[in-house]
């Protein structure tokens, strides 16, 4: 699996409010452009969220499920998007004291064409796009996305 990691100064509180709150998703994920339903057990196992992925007018509609979560630290996805694939994606979150707390996900793809190209190729790009998707999702836990107001 492609890893990827990143120090927040967020604590890992603030951090897992944007994570479960399943309708901020498309606002950190790279990729997902909007979320049409979330089930109301997310991120419980089992639960889905429904996104698109891709740039309109070219979207494709599937889904994301919670496979394992440890509430507030950590949560693990099977991330679907045909004709694609599927991808096994882990987030944690560790609290650093006095620092923030660190965030960290691992990816590869499971089944489907992604899984065809060669590993050497694959987690390069994967690792890009987690880097920019860890990037999003500290400035929306530093900017309060998922808190009650």
């Amino acid at each position: 699996m492609s890893t990827v990691a990143q120090l927040f100064k967020s604590t890992s509180s603030d951090v897992w409010k944007v994570i479960a709150d399943g309708w901020l998703y498309s606002g950190w994920v790279v990729g997902a452009s909007r979320i049409r339903a979330v089930d109301d057990a997310w991120p419980q196992p089992g639960s889905k969220l429904h996104h698109s992925v891709g740039a309109w007018p070219l979207l494709i509609n599937d889904s994301t499920s919670v496979t394992s979560v440890v509430p507030g630290r950590s949560l693990e996805l099977l991330a679907r998007g045909w004709p694609v694939g599927e991808a096994k994606v882990l987030l944690t979150l560790e609290e650093v004291p006095g620092d923030g707390c660190r965030v960290s996900i691992s990816e590869d793809a499971v089944r489907g064409p992604g899984k065809l190209v060669p590993k050497v190729l694959r987690d390069p790009l994967i690792d890009v796009r987690n880097r920019e998707t860890l990037r999003r999702l500290e400035l929306m836990a530093a900017g309060g996305a998922g808190r009650q107001r």
